[in-house]
């Protein structure tokens, strides 16, 4: 499974032919360092804060049937494999958030769309810690902060 990761990634790296506005994978490769770690990485209580402010948007990259079957309501479904040709949905004055249940599809997800000259981070805590999160009083919150 993850020998199809890592031929996704090498084909974004043969194929990212992007204009001058647009990062390339190996330039996001060659200046990756600590700052930059942490810079791609976004935790449940923080998006929740971008979210609110209208700075993010939450994408849930997983198979259709996936979201179907469970879902985050604050998340739009653009599933991995239909991102390449559904971008004109993502707004790029916002972060916009890549999500799974645990990380890995929202990694690629996040590195693709740097490529494409997106401001973006993946959700460290998957859609699972971010579910965990909005309980109970933290739910009550966002959703009476949101709805103003």
């Amino acid at each position: 499974m993850k020998s199809k990761y890592i031929f996704f990634l090498i084909m974004l790296m043969v194929t990212a032919n992007v204009n001058a506005k647009e990062q390339k994978l190996s330039e996001f490769l060659t200046h990756f360092d600590y700052e930059a770690r942490i810079e791609m990485k976004v935790g449940a209580s923080e998006l929740v804060g971008l979210l609110q402010n209208g700075k993010a948007e939450l994408i849930d990259i997983r198979f259709k049937e996936e979201y179907e079957a469970w879902h985050v309501g604050i998340a739009k479904s653009i599933p991995l494999n239909e991102l390449p040709n559904r971008l004109k949905e993502l707004d790029k004055e916002k972060i916009i958030v890549t999500a799974c249940p645990h990380k890995d599809r929202a990694i690629i997800a996040m590195t693709y769309l740097k490529t494409k000259g997106y401001k973006t981070r993946y959700l460290k805590d998957g859609l699972i810690g971010l579910a965990e999160y909005l309980r109970g009083d933290n739910a009550k919150i966002f959703v009476q902060q949101t709805r103003k």
